[in-house]
């Protein structure tokens, strides 16, 4: 068999490639199709290489060097999505686990294979229709059994708190109401405070009177009648909301379920969570999650969440790769880098900080690096996450394949932050620069710059929902902590630079790419550089691909893929740090790598996790903790999944009202509307600003990037930030971009 193989494949290009059999068979065991194709290596810029697929009865397709050869990945087409490019002759299949990126070598054997995919397809198709209804039902039931519990709560609650005020009012002076249907005498009086809590119980439309409780009325107190009747309101309330929600047992699944309650956004099932935020929440319309939905401003569109029922097979999505330049004008982009970092750490002792500063006092203003340190900062946000971020599925199932930088997204898919603010999560551990200039070992120098590089990841734990706002041209944003300036300084593709420096280190990096949409996941290419000097040791990295799975069904949650090599490329030495791909079994977001010498041997080791921490291993006994991440606050879903220093980001602390430039990311009122709870006005806020860009471009008036230029094919920071800072803005001549 391999002999006529490799003549076919050394075959003239007239000659037919019948490379692929399609078989017919019952048992899950029997082979449906097989093959040769082209597929994807996994590494970048390796291309595509030969390989030898199987596909089975039962769904599962594998895949090998040669026939016969042990197995190297295999997919379960069961829980897969399927995307084509028929032209390209291009096959995308994207499970929750991994991507096969396929290329058949002639469009027959594209037909051939796409004929057995289909069959699941199909298949999926039909258990979706069949299980549509009895998936209503189990929804609807468990909505209507959450919904439930918390409204016998608030009838237990109003019980205790008008017993409460029963003993009250027996304390103050009172006057008798005479009534016919109350028994005189103790035993009556036993009887009456019975009757008033088992009616309220049975009968929740039961009122008893103008004050809610039988025979008893206030002289002369303002205040109890005040008490009384609001009493009476709640109980009025609590008998409307259970007698609304008797008709959706009636008419469920029919009517789309919808509840008054909060959700949470990992689906927790926390009754203490979601009743603590009910009355935060209930006022702003939030609604299951089920059947949530998002209207843009111009109430034309809705975006729902996908439903459990879409993974039950698989579905194939056919690419459109053309794009209109009108469309592509009238875009909000979505983030290129996805920001990575978790918790400020910035733990010096206060009298060490005064006394180096006394020493060493900073090179622009002596009163900068104090105000870092004496600012009070908060620890949570304005608002707590208002609406729900919608289906991200059900917008890219119709974008598959595409740059997902063209397309356009409401309010609600974001987070109050810019991606100039996400950039600079990315810094948060710069503590480690700083150990990294006291290292003299050059192996120790280029682990704690390793470490640094990984900690730019940590603050990605819990941030796979939303996206950052996209800056416009020329937008900045400033930190004085780590002296960091990001500009965003290209629009199409998008292009932001920041610069951040400390004692004895300069960091300076690039973060710009493209995403594509495999069906399941959504895949998140960097394209930028990251370069950072030491005294005379200059290092660079690059960041491996990022993806989102479970885009369709379940929590989704980001996975970093790939090698990342850090280089000192003074010295000559570098890490190779691979971050692994997360399986069935086993530890996630693991990542490991050796240290190696100019001459190839190696000297170290690196290994650890993304989210936890990196240490460096000494022997065969011993290691040393590089870093490792600092607690998250208690409440971070609460709060779009930001850390501490996330949550710091956008807030306005009395050291910056005046010292920011108007382009500064903390002065979009969009950002601050949302970061405030209010949507509507953020959506207004949005639009208002990305039309504001679209005129200046279209009379040719967009701002140029100020504080970065380009040299060759990179960006280099040009200074003078900081000493415009200290002088003031007026005279600078800088617009308003909003």
């Amino acid at each position: 068999m391999k002999g006529s193989t490799s003549v076919a494949l050394q075959g003239t290009a007239s000659a037919p490639l019948n490379l692929v059999t399609f078989k017919q068979g019952s048992s899950a065991q029997a082979v449906m199709c097989e093959g040769w194709v082209l597929k994807k290596r996994r590494k970048k810029m390796q291309g595509f290489a030969r390989r030898y697929f199987v596909l089975y009865h039962n769904g599962l397709l594998q895949y090998s060097f040669e026939p016969g050869q042990p197995i190297r990945d295999q997919i379960s087409l069961q829980h897969a999505a399927i995307s084509t490019a028929p032209g390209r002759k291009d096959i995308h299949i994207d499970s929750n686990t991994a991507t096969f990126h396929i290329k058949c070598l002639s469009t027959k054997d594209f037909d051939t294979w796409m004929t057995a995919l289909r069959k699941f397809i199909s298949l999926g198709i039909e258990a979706r229709k069949s299980l549509n209804s009895r998936s209503h039902i189990r929804q609807a039931s468990i909505n209507l059994s959450k919904s439930e519990g918390l409204v016998d709560g608030m009838g237990v609650v109003i019980q205790q708190l008008e017993e409460s005020i029963l003993v009250l009012l027996h304390e103050l002076p009172l006057k008798k109401v005479p009534s016919s249907s109350r028994k005189s005498g103790k035993d009556g009086h036993k009887d009456h405070h019975k009757d008033v809590f088992g009616l309220f119980k049975k009968h929740p439309h039961h009122t008893s009177g103008e004050f809610g409780v039988d025979g008893l009325q206030p002289d002369s107190s303002p205040t109890a009648q005040h008490v009384l009747h609001t009493l009476e309101q709640l109980k009025s309330q609590h008998a409307a909301l259970l007698k609304s929600m008797q008709p959706r047992i009636v008419h469920e699944p029919q009517n789309v379920y919808h509840t008054p309650f909060p959700p949470t956004t990992e689906e927790h099932h926390e009754y203490e969570n979601v009743h603590e935020h009910h009355s935060n929440t209930a006022s702003t319309g939030l609604r299951h999650r089920h059947s949530i939905a998002t209207t843009i401003s111009d109430g034309t569109c809705e975006w729902y969440d996908a439903v459990d029922n879409m993974d039950d097979g698989p579905e194939e999505f056919v690419m459109d790769t053309q794009l209109s330049p009108e469309h592509a004008e009238q875009v909000s982009r979505i983030p290129t880098n996805d920001s990575r970092s978790s918790l400020e750490q910035f733990d010096r002792s206060s009298n060490e900080t005064d006394a180096e500063e006394e020493k060493h006092p900073p090179r622009v203003s002596q009163d900068l690096g104090h105000d870092a340190l004496a600012t009070v900062r908060r620890v949570h946000l304005p608002s707590p996450v208002i609406g729900d971020e919608g289906s991200l599925f059900a917008i890219l199932k119709k974008n598959v394949g595409k740059d997902l930088s063209t397309i356009t997204f409401p309010v609600t898919f974001n987070e109050p932050l810019t991606l100039l603010q996400r950039a600079a999560e990315e810094v948060e551990y710069f503590s480690l620069l700083d150990e990294a200039t006291q290292a003299n070992n050059p192996v120790d120098r280029l682990s704690c710059v390793a470490a640094f590089a990984v900690s730019g990841y940590a603050h990605t734990r819990h941030r796979s929902g939303r996206k950052g706002f996209n800056p416009m041209l020329a937008e900045t944003f400033e930190d004085i902590r780590m002296k960091f300036i990001a500009e965003k300084v290209r629009h199409n593709p998008v292009e932001m630079v920041y610069h951040a420096e400390g004692n004895g280190w300069e960091l300076t990096a690039t973060s710009a790419g493209r995403t594509k949409f495999w069906g399941k996941s959504l895949e998140i290419i960097p394209q930028g550089v990251t370069r950072l000097r030491i005294g005379d040791d200059h290092f660079c990295w690059t960041k491996p691909s990022s993806f989102m799975r479970n885009l369709m069904v379940g929590t989704k949650y980001l996975e970093h893929c790939g090698d990342m090599i850090v280089e000192n490329l003074t010295n000559k030495y570098h890490c190779v740090l691979e971050f692994k791909q997360s399986g069935y079994w086993g530890p996630s977001n693991v990542v490991s790598g050796p240290v190696y010498s100019p001459t190839g041997e190696v000297v170290s080791h690196i290994e650890g996790k993304w989210d936890d921490q990196i240490s460096q291993t000494l022997d065969s006994s011993h290691f040393r903790l590089l870093w490792r991440v600092n607690p998250f606050p208690k409440e971070t879903q609460d709060y779009y999944g930001f850390t501490a220093f996330g949550i710091t980001l956008n807030e306005l602390t009395p050291n910056l009202i005046g010292k920011l430039p108007p382009t500064d990311s903390r002065n979009r009122p969009d950002v601050r509307a949302l970061e405030n709870g209010d949507v509507d006005t953020a959506e207004a806020a949005k639009l208002r600003i990305e039309e504001m860009q679209r005129e200046r471009r279209k009379h040719g008036q967009d701002q140029q990037p100020r504080w970065f230029k380009q040299v060759g094919d990179e960006w280099v920071y040009v200074g003078g930030y900081w000493e415009a800072r200290a002088r003031g803005w007026k005279n600078e001549n800088i617009q308003a971009l909003w």
